[in-house]
């Protein structure tokens, strides 16, 4: 790699419709850090990972509903996805999820994400894959060498240390493989305990606390962009660097972006409380409201205790009906100031109570031509929330 030209890199496990958005997020993010710095974009797919579940449940659309969706892929559990098939019924499934879809270049999954992703390639980012065979059979020695080194004993000391420390533990080296065998012809991937041989014939595949550290064996990296998980089990690998004699990349942490329907205006300050459906925290009813008018009312202590908790319940209950009297004039009002009501942009910005790009694939974005460029454009390296009015 001497002399090569330096790599910003980022990546996803691949799934179905280039499911969840922020995967697109990340490429465009990296994308522009490599434009700022001179640099060379490239994605990685992570097409050794084996999450099945992960990359076969998707979010579609049904008219204006959005509908969960699960493809079923016939190859035995622990396949990892880069060798999962991608057939005619799997493209006609996502094409009634999504619309009319480019065709895979390849019948697998890979090759379905990388026909999605061609706006992005011609856009400058490099899509890799580790798992190409040339490139793989020129690192396994390596890899092998640092299966010798007992990286599994400094991850455990790293993550007891973190968590010492109240810092988040996404995956626990302890319980979680920090190598795996896989095998080139099936895609099968499997744990493989600390002295147990590696299968003749097979690749050394690292666990997700190593794969950073195979990332920069294959590729100069000088920067990653990670979002908060990530970057939380990155920080296992912390005391491997220097072990396996290879240098940390810079951390950039990734932007969350939103795209806001046409009309609405909405500023990164008023999320959390369109989020919760805060109306009142959005634009507080200028006049009176309902509960104000209500009585300050006492029971008669003269009369039976069921008729005073009888009226105490009464009492209670048109407080309730009154309070959601006030919620509808607080909602009125933020429909004012957003330019339409809030309940439907909620709906639209967290779906399932989740932020749209955690949930939404991305392939509306991917697309979207000019809806791509307006992210790229606001990828400022800055800005940790980025809100892009849909074009």
């Amino acid at each position: 790699m001497t002399g090569a030209r330096p790599v910003i890199a980022t990546g996803q496990q691949i799934g179905a419709g280039w499911s969840p958005a922020l995967s697109v997020a990340k490429a465009l993010a990296a994308l522009a850090e490599a434009r700022r710095s001179g640099a060379e974009a490239v994605y990685w797919l992570a097409d050794e990972d084996h999450d099945r579940a992960e990359v076969a449940g998707v979010v579609g659309f049904e008219g204006d509903r959005l509908k969960r969706h699960r493809f079923r892929f016939e190859s035995r559990i622990g396949t990892a996805t880069g060798w999962l098939p991608w057939n005619p019924t799997h493209q006609a499934e996502a094409e009634r999820l999504w619309g009319p879809l480019p065709e895979p270049q390849e019948p697998t999954l890979r090759g379905h994400v990388l026909a999605l992703g061609r706006p992005l390639w011609d856009r400058g980012i490099r899509p890799f894959s580790p798992t190409e065979p040339r490139i793989r059979a020129s690192i396994q020695s390596e890899l092998e060498r640092w299966r010798t080194l007992g990286l599994e004993a400094l991850l455990m000391r790293q993550a007891e240390a973190l968590e010492a420390q109240g810092a988040p533990l996404p995956l626990d080296p302890r319980v979680q493989a920090a190598w795996f065998s896989l095998d080139p012809q099936s895609g099968r991937r499997q744990r493989l305990e600390r002295g147990q041989p590696l299968p003749v014939g097979h690749w050394l595949s690292p666990g997700a606390a190593v794969r950073p550290l195979m990332q920069s064996l294959l590729l100069p990296v000088t920067a990653v962009v990670l979002g908060p998980s990530e970057r939380a089990y990155w920080r296992l690998c912390e005391p491997l660097w220097e072990r396996v004699g290879l240098a940390a990349p810079k951390i950039l942490p990734r932007p969350t972006v939103f795209v806001i329907p046409r009309g609405f205006k909405v500023s990164s300050a008023q999320l959390d409380a369109l989020k919760l459906g805060a109306w009142d925290r959005l634009a507080a009813w200028p006049g009176e409201l309902p509960t104000a008018k209500f009585p300050a009312a006492e029971s008669d202590p003269s009369w039976p205790q069921a008729i005073q908790a009888r009226f105490q319940k009464e009492l209670a209950r048109s407080r309730d009906r009154l309070a959601k009297l006030d919620r509808r004039l607080h909602r009125e009002a933020a429909d004012h100031q957003l330019g339409g009501d809030p309940e439907r942009l909620r709906q639209l910005l967290f779906p399932f109570s989740a932020p749209q790009e955690r949930v939404m694939p991305g392939v509306p974005w991917l697309r979207n031509e000019r809806l791509l460029d307006a992210i790229l454009e606001r990828m400022d390296g800055a800005s940790p929330v980025i809100l892009v009015e849909e074009p």
